[in-house]
């Protein structure tokens, strides 16, 4: 969530605004690929605090998380503290607050796959029933609130990562050179990522992602996440699909990239190949089809006219990555209705609201 920090930082620091805006780096991304590039890169301020916890099971996280948050907390005591999305550091600084008295906002609030063996979704249910303001990016996110009969103080926001992508779009066009470092030209390709614990936990089902994978046609660039590399290194069971796609005429296992870089790629892409949910919003603000390895989003929006669609990994969808590929990318689709996320000020929007209720 580093893009959708860094735009309510700048809001932070407007001249109209006196406010102590402090970062808190929860170091569960060590790997500087996943980490420190975005503060070399980006605008970002640096953080106060590093947690440095590291990577680990869900609850040795978790639990890390909440006591090093809390610490934190009851030193510098603020007005409000502010979390995004549905990762463990959410919920863990969510509760670190609430428990000490300090209220919660919760930027992305609302979202719903409605499938509860996600870790994400039990972060994000739990994290919104302890908030004291609830961000919403979506319309249809406010309405899930309302059926769990949460109704005060939740705010329509719009999306912050629909603010990043407008903002950083030119930026990656001007200043990323991962299409020429990597010999690509524009909608050539399929950029692949695969990291949601639902795909990459089991033995089973990742071995039938992996399959699938190394059954597409097409150039496919795969930005591997250390989730699934480590998955591939310490199984045994597994070694042999590493190979496999290290000798693979059509996948191209790449490190990890930074935020520009990646949005370079999804920019670029001809189909994005993903199980993320901000890779399948970031392929929508930018007009690229995506196809989804999962059974059920919680950005229900992006399904509207066919621009995401979720799929399993079976032969059948194999016709269905030719089928978008073949439609040379919009097809028959609408233009994306980018009202659904907002007006690409949702910062602002936070902010104000959050000077309004401190």
């Amino acid at each position: 969530m580093v893009a959708e920090a860094l735009r309510l930082s700048n809001a932070h620091r407007s001249p109209h605004h006196q406010v102590t805006h402090t970062v808190i780096h929860t170091g569960q991304h060590y790997d500087q690929s996943m980490s420190d590039v975005f503060f070399r890169e980006l605008p970002i301020p640096t953080p106060e605090y590093n947690l440095e916890v590291g990577s680990g099971s869900h609850g040795k996280q978790t639990a890390a998380l909440l006591e090093r948050t809390e610490q934190v907390l009851l030193k510098s005591r603020p007005d409000v503290v502010v979390v995004y999305g549905d990762t463990n550091s959410t919920i863990a600084a969510g509760l670190a607050a609430v428990k000490i008295g300090i209220p919660v906002a919760h930027v992305e609030a609302g979202l719903r796959s409605f499938n509860r063996q996600m870790p994400e979704e039990i972060n994000r249910v739990a994290t919104d029933h302890i908030s004291d303001l609830l961000f919403c990016p979506t319309e249809t996110a406010v309405q899930n609130l309302r059926r769990e009969g949460i109704t005060q103080s939740v705010f329509l926001s719009g999306d912050v990562m629909l603010d990043a992508v407008l903002s950083f779009r030119c930026v990656a066009r001007e200043q990323s050179k991962i299409l020429p470092e990597l010999a690509l030209s524009a909608k050539s390709y399929v950029l692949l990522t695969i990291h949601r614990a639902e795909n990459t936990d089991s033995s089973e089902r990742i071995k039938e992602v992996l399959d699938f994978l190394l059954e597409i046609k097409y150039p496919v660039v795969f930005p591997m996440h250390p989730r699934t590399k480590s998955r591939l290194q310490r199984e045994p069971g597994l070694a042999d699909y590493g190979k496999r796609l290290e000798q693979s005429e059509n996948i191209r296992v790449i490190d990890p990239v930074s935020y520009l870089d990646m949005l370079a790629l999804e920019d670029g892409a001809r189909l994005i190949l993903t199980d993320s949910g901000g890779v399948q919003k970031e392929a929508y603000f930018l007009e690229v089809p995506c196809l989804t390895v999962r059974g059920e989003t919680e950005w229900a929006e992006t399904l509207i006219d066919g621009w995401n669609q979720l799929i399993e990994p079976s032969r059948s969808s194999l016709s269905k990555i030719e089928g978008v590929w073949d439609g040379n990318g919009s097809g028959s689709r609408g233009k994306p209705n980018l009202e659904y996320f907002g007006s690409g000020h949702a910062a602002t929007k936070i902010v104000h609201t959050l000077l309004q209720n401190s």
